[in-house]
């Protein structure tokens, strides 16, 4: 680094320029920047930097190369990726930057040209030959930079290859913008340090998270628009089942009522394909050249989707397949034009720029939070102020859980513990029941073989910030096209203006027609719900609101729960009656104004 540049100021503006290795970007992001500078007044071997998909990792990953390399203090750089496809965008970053990377590098041939400073390769490549990498990283001083380092847990082998090529490295960056995992597998150079709690959880040097991001207008506010919808399905043993998306369902039925869904036969995706077009109309009227992409489970319902699009809107969308050699290509080719839609199978769950796409299609049985963070990172990418990302997902409760924290940070916890030691009296009783709704399934014919028999759609409910809105209505109905509407260019705020003004415009109409039909009857006293309905709805407006506590103070959802049967006595909301649900709803309503006030 030049010795005569200025000093950075001591509170760093938005962004903070003339920092940046030459070509990654015209300034550095003030998290950029701060980040720099505490690598290089550490100057650590080993340093893990989270920041939200979209927030910049690769441009701060190249500055801190430039830098090293600049002072010599290293001689070569090595770039690990989870696919091929982001070796080829590394390396044309790295050399806009002005470092010369070969993506094309194999481990097997032990050189490379002289022309490149550095390669680029895959956890799995590591994987193959790691005595190799080894030999490689031994013979010059290496940055070794582990892109989305979490892969390096995906597979025991991975992380024993990882480990063992890059141990003698000079200097380890490692990068991911979802650190957590839903296994004990280590990830490999993560500093993990055990909690009051005796859990090991990792511990980054730098963290920038989506809440940040959002207020530093570095990354657009998604808004996620939900579908429900009846389901038919036939079992194994020829047993006809239906049910609804979205309700409360033992764990293999809520697969099966997903499946069905997402079955391209059936009337849900093409309705929910169809509002998707709807509201990708609505933002290219202020982004033109606003794309959206459908993430599909296989290759079969990718070509099934793309056929629907082609129907619905005359234009042939993209399909990347991800054993395709063309996919890389496809991908940029679409990045560069004004197309409308692409379909993926898996090809662009992290790290792939697409910096036009806003809006997306979550069509994939996969529903881990880690997949669920890098599909919705990649919508996040804010070119300007005021961009919004909409993304469509299926009602169901995990995914909606996932969409409601979408500001939560998160750490990889190694050696969970469940128990009650912490004193909770309830978290025993909790854990079991919780357990037996995931493992106990309504039937043994639902395991295996189903055939998808029909499904419909409508609209759910919109998910932002951690609030619902709506009320739930038929597909195409008024509300829904109202919430389709929502210009696509707003601020955080106005965001969450508009949509509280399109919920009340909601209750409003239905308050209205619920008057007006009562007063058609001859009876005057309106037909009431089931009790089972009634405890049915009753329970998913707590389930929200507790939800929206829980993103308000940070408190997980089993533990509000447990303040509430402790303020009101009663069961699990499992089990509570109509009364006692109503009470809840009640006293965290009272919780919400008490923190307003």
């Amino acid at each position: 680094m030049d010795s005569h540049a200025p000093a950075p100021p001591a509170v760093l503006p938005p962004a903070y320029p003339d920092r940046a290795a030459w070509g990654t970007a015209s300034k550095l992001r003030a998290w950029q920047a701060e980040a720099l500078k505490l690598y290089l007044d550490q100057q650590p071997r080993d340093f893990l930097a989270v920041a939200t998909p979209g927030a910049g990792k690769t441009t701060f990953a190249l500055t801190v190369a430039a830098e090293l390399l600049q002072r010599r203090l290293i001689e070569r750089v090595t770039v690990v990726t989870p696919t091929e496809h982001l070796k080829v965008q590394w390396a044309e970053a790295a050399d806009r930057a002005g470092i010369a990377i070969d993506p094309a590098f194999a481990g097997r041939r032990g050189k490379t040209n002289k022309d490149f400073q550095g390669v680029a390769v895959t956890y799995a490549g590591v994987a193959v030959n790691p005595l190799a990498f080894r030999v490689r990283t031994e013979r010059f001083k290496t940055l070794v930079i582990l892109d989305e380092v979490h892969h390096g847990g995906d597979a025991l082998s991975w992380g024993e290859g990882v480990r063992e090529a890059f141990e003698p490295a000079a200097r380890r960056l490692c990068l991911t913008g979802t650190p957590f995992r839903s296994d004990d597998n280590p990830i490999p150079f993560v500093t993990y340090e055990e909690g009051h709690d005796g859990v090991a959880r990792s511990k980054a040097d730098y963290t920038y998270g989506y809440g940040h991001a959002l207020r530093d207008h570095v990354v657009r506010p998604v808004i996620f628009m939900s579908y429900s919808g009846e389901m038919r399905w036939r079992t194994k043993a020829g047993d006809e089942v239906a049910a609804r998306l979205g309700e409360p369902l033992t764990k293999d039925m809520t697969a099966q009522a997903l499946r069905t869904a997402l079955d391209p036969a059936g009337e849900w995706m093409p309705a929910v394909l169809a509002a998707a077009d709807k509201r990708l109309t609505e933002v290219r009227r202020h982004m033109p050249d606003a794309g959206a992409l459908v993430i599909s489970g296989d290759q079969n319902t990718a070509r099934a989707y793309a056929k629907t699009l082609r129907e619905l809107t005359g234009e042939a969308p993209t399909v990347v397949l991800s054993d395709e050699k063309a996919a890389s290509k496809k991908i940029a080719k679409f990045s560069e034009s004004d197309s409308r839609w692409m379909v993926a199978v898996r090809m662009v769950s992290e790290g792939v720029d697409v910096p036009r796409l806003a809006v997306g299609v979550y069509a994939t049985p996969t529903s881990t939070p880690l997949f669920f963070a890098q599909a919705v990172g990649r919508f996040v990418r804010a070119r300007k102020r005021g961009e919004t990302a909409s993304v469509f997902v299926p009602s169901v409760t995990r995914l909606l859980g996932f969409a409601a924290e979408m500001e939560v940070e998160r750490d990889h916890v190694l050696g969970r513990k469940n128990s009650s030691e912490d004193g909770d009296i309830f978290a025993l009783e909790d854990d079991l029941i919780k357990q037996a709704n995931q493992t106990e399934g309504a039937s043994d014919e639902l395991e295996g073989n189903f055939e998808a028999l029909g499904s419909d759609a409508s609209f759910d409910r919109v998910v932002f910030d951690g609030g619902d809105y709506g009320t739930g209505g038929e597909n195409a109905s008024d509300e829904e096209l109202d919430f389709l509407g929502l210009p696509g260019l707003l601020e955080p705020d106005q965001v969450r203006e508009l949509l509280h003004k399109r919920q009340q415009k909601s209750l409003a109409a239905q308050k209205k027609s619920q008057r007006s039909n009562a007063s058609d009857r001859e009876d005057p006293t309106p037909t009431e719900l089931a009790t089972h309905e009634q405890i049915a709805l009753l329970r998913r407006e707590l389930n929200g609101l507790v939800a929206a506590w829980h993103h308000r103070t940070g408190q997980p959802h089993g533990v509000i729960h447990n303040d509430l049967r402790r303020k009101l006595g009663g069961p699990a909301a499992a089990h509570a009656s109509s009364i006692q649900l109503k009470e809840r709803i009640e006293l965290i309503r009272d919780w919400a104004a008490q923190r307003r006030a």
